[in-house]
């Protein structure tokens, strides 16, 4: 599908519009709409990259506070002794490796001493060292602290980012000092009181952040407050399932206008030495490996309900080396989070598949070179697009535009898999199949257009069906001029000077209208091409502009058929009160130029060459001959074998002015088999009478014409061309030769 001129630079200048556009929103300013298309998109490649369900994940366990635990034991929150009671089931008789709280305690559980106390003194019971002791019973802290202590227990708090607000707790534990960071700016914190915080051997914050859609697809890793470095709960469960390894921030050497630097990952150390390197994004974020649909049957982790464990249900050591986390599915306790995985995921199982992440060593991240990979991405969509669409058939276009699209999916999915970069693709994708679309509809339009101008065109010389035919070729077959090798005609009125005199130009008009009216009805009717109406001639040709192997036979047949459609068009004409016609007919096979062809103001689907000469010089040969129907050697040569029921009857050997070489030009006559005996013993004396007269031999001439016209009169309506012919010869031998 070619287009060309002034809708190329259109297309080309549309393609420039959507590609700055683009490049804006990958580099300057997100644009809504594409950003939603990009989200859906790594969403669908979430999607569509989640392991089959099969067994959960063997490392990571989580302890769900559920519905039925809050039925069985009360409504959250629960006592700490109850938690106190939860951590020692899971890190003494369970052996966890790890147990991790996706929960936070920022306010003291004095176990409703200060209500008791108060009950007490007004009963006169106010005993200092009864008092104490009871105080210390109730102490709900003490007991989930005694817990915690020297146990791998990593407590959960989150960060806050509100413009003023207050830190509550102690600070928690942390990486490393932090200068001031590029990425999310976290104001202040809330932690677990302090007995809490002090038993704890390690602590991490819980945030996630949604995107503008409000699905979690990313969480933290690290955050900058105060000055310090701190770990995510996912992070900290890793650094203390691991023996504490040494963690140091890897950012860039140069800070920004602000005095801020970007992290670009971290550098664990192990004691025997060996490193990894865990790479982050600019936010200083993981991207969610999320490995399962989300919930208790999503496939991802196992589920074990709170309330089992504190009931001591499980055996003994069946969360021996786990890491464990708790959080709670319960609807009422508002940790339902939305993902592309499921609407209502559990917030502790982000975490855990953040956790199971670090282990597997999954964990993928937004480069910061992936605005730059995104620009040249979509250069590469929108151009493709537009070059397809410009040059190429719309099947192959839309062709390469996929074969472009599975080739960008395919490096998308390998790039996140194997490593581990979460690079953009829907903005790019979509905008070079819409522009795709869009060019092809167009180029679909201008094309309707163009054929319904090709027919229009075609419809003056050919039949509708043919010029339909015509008009679904490509642009590039339909009028463009080529030599190719065609039968021309022209049929041309005789004595239509004398008509023109005589005929009144209303009578000449209806005259011609009827005659061109006919040759045209039989031209079509063996599938040939009117070229054209010049004076009172007609010229048509045969194989172009749709190829006919068989161009000469139709010609012939066309031109048998026109020989014999003047008697019917001259009883019209009788009727109509109009003079008869005669006309003659030449006919001429060769190569010539065929197509559109002309001046830059006007121009014509014609031919010219040749053979084109020779059938315009035969036609008016017809004059002299005694025939009206004069054929070239080519033609006859093209099809006598595809005319088995016509027989050839030379009629001269000439030259044809304007030409240097002479022509053998025949008539040929429809032989019926039944008269062909007849025919062929007409055409032999014939032959014998035009060689006798060629080498000047009179008399023998004269006897065979003798013979012929006996036969002739034999048979009287066996050939009327031959007894033309033979009188005509005739009478040249009783001229006498002109004196020199």
């Amino acid at each position: 599908m070619h287009t060309r001129g002034p809708a190329r630079l259109v297309a080309w200048l549309a393609t420039g519009l959507l590609a700055g556009l683009g490049c804006w929103h990958a580099a300057v300013s997100p644009i809504a709409p594409l950003t939603r298309l990009e989200l859906a998109t790594a969403d669908w490649r979430t999607q569509a990259l989640l392991p089959a369900r099969g067994q959960p994940h063997p490392d990571i366990v989580i302890v769900d506070i559920d519905d039925d635990s809050l039925q069985a034991i009360g409504h959250w929150p629960w006592p700490r002794g109850r938690m106190a009671a939860l951590v020692t089931e899971l890190t003494t008789r369970q052996r966890a490796a790890v147990v991790g709280l996706d929960v936070v305690f920022p306010e003291p559980d004095d176990g409703h001493w200060a209500t008791l106390s108060s009950a007490l003194a007004q009963q006169g019971l106010g005993d200092q060292t009864l008092s104490g002791r009871l105080r210390q019973s109730l102490d709900q802290d003490r007991l989930l602290a005694q817990a915690l202590q020297g146990r791998p227990v990593v407590m959960g708090y989150y960060l806050t980012a509100q413009p003023g607000a207050r830190s509550i707790g102690p600070q928690p534990p942390a990486l490393a000092p932090s200068p001031p960071l590029t990425g999310p700016r976290w104001t202040s914190r809330v932690t677990n009181v302090g007995p809490l915080s002090e038993a704890s051997a390690d602590a991490g914050f819980f945030n996630v952040v949604p995107d503008a859609d409000s699905l979690i697809r990313e969480v933290p890793a690290v955050a900058s407050l105060d000055g310090r470095l701190l770990p995510s709960l996912s992070l900290a469960m890793l650094r203390s399932a691991t023996g504490h390894p040494r963690i140091e921030a890897l950012m860039t050497a140069a800070p920004d206008a602000n005095g801020a630097r970007a992290l670009t990952g971290l550098r664990v150390t192990q004691a025997d030495g060996a490193t990894r390197t865990l790479a982050l994004d600019e936010n200083q974020a993981w991207h969610v490996p999320y490995r399962g649909h989300g919930g208790r049957d999503g496939g991802g982790f196992r589920y074990i309900s709170a309330s089992a464990v504190i009931a001591g249900q499980l055996p003994e050591h069946a969360l021996a080396n786990k890491l464990v986390l708790i959080g709670s599915s319960a609807t009422g306790m508002s940790d339902l989070r939305a993902t592309p995985v499921h609407p209502a995921m559990p917030g502790v199982e982000i975490h855990a598949h953040v956790l199971a992440g670090l282990l597997d060593g999954t964990l993928a991240v937004r480069p910061a070179w992936a605005a730059g990979y995104e620009v040249c991405l979509m250069v590469l969509s929108l151009g493709l697009a537009t070059w397809a669409a410009l040059t190429l058939a719309a099947p192959w276009a839309v062709g390469a535009m996929v074969g472009l699209s599975v080739t960008m999916v395919a490096g998308n999915v390998l790039a996140l898999t194997k490593g581990g970069l979460v690079l953009p693709l829907g903005a790019a994708l979509a905008l070079g199949l819409v522009l795709l679309l869009v060019l092809l509809g167009v180029n679909y339009v201008n094309a309707w257009h163009s054929r319904r101008s090709l027919m229009h065109l075609f419809n003056q010389y050919l039949p509708p069906a043919r010029a339909r035919e015509v008009s679904m070729l490509p642009a590039s077959a339909q009028i463009t001029a080529e030599n190719r090798e065609l039968t021309v005609l022209f049929c041309d009125l005789q004595g239509f000077s004398g008509l023109a005199e005589e005929l009144s130009p209303d009578a000449l008009r209806d005259l011609l209208n009827l005659y061109f009216s006919r040759v045209t009805e039989v031209v079509h009717a063996h599938e040939g091409t009117v070229d054209k109406f010049i004076g009172d001639a007609v010229m048509a040709f045969w194989g172009a502009p749709l190829a006919q192997p068989d161009h000469a036979r139709r010609a012939v047949m066309a031109a048998l058929e026109l020989s014999t459609a003047v008697a019917s068009l001259n009883e019209e004409l009788v009727r109509r009160k109009l003079p008869t016609v005669h006309y003659g007919i030449g006919m001429a096979t060769g190569v010539v130029c065929v197509g559109d062809l002309g001046s830059r103001l006007r121009r014509s689907y014609t031919a010219v060459g040749d053979a084109v000469n020779i059938a315009a010089r035969l036609e008016a040969m017809t004059r002299q001959a005694g025939v009206n129907l004069l054929v070239s050697e080519d033609t006859r040569q093209a099809c006598a074998e595809a005319l088995p029921d016509v027989v050839w009857a030379e009629v001269d050997r000439c030259q044809v002015r304007g030409r240097h070489q002479s022509v053998t030009v025949f008539t040929p006559l429809k032989a019926a088999a039944a008269d062909r005996l007849k025919i062929d013993a007409q055409l032999r004396l014939w032959a014998l009478a035009l060689e006798a007269q060629r080498q000047q031999h009179a008399m023998d001439a004269a006897t065979h014409l003798q013979a012929l016209r006996e036969l002739l009169d034999a048979a009287p309506h066996s050939s009327g061309p031959l007894a033309s012919l033979a009188a005509n010869l005739t009478a040249q031998l009783d001229t006498p030769p002109a004196p020199e």
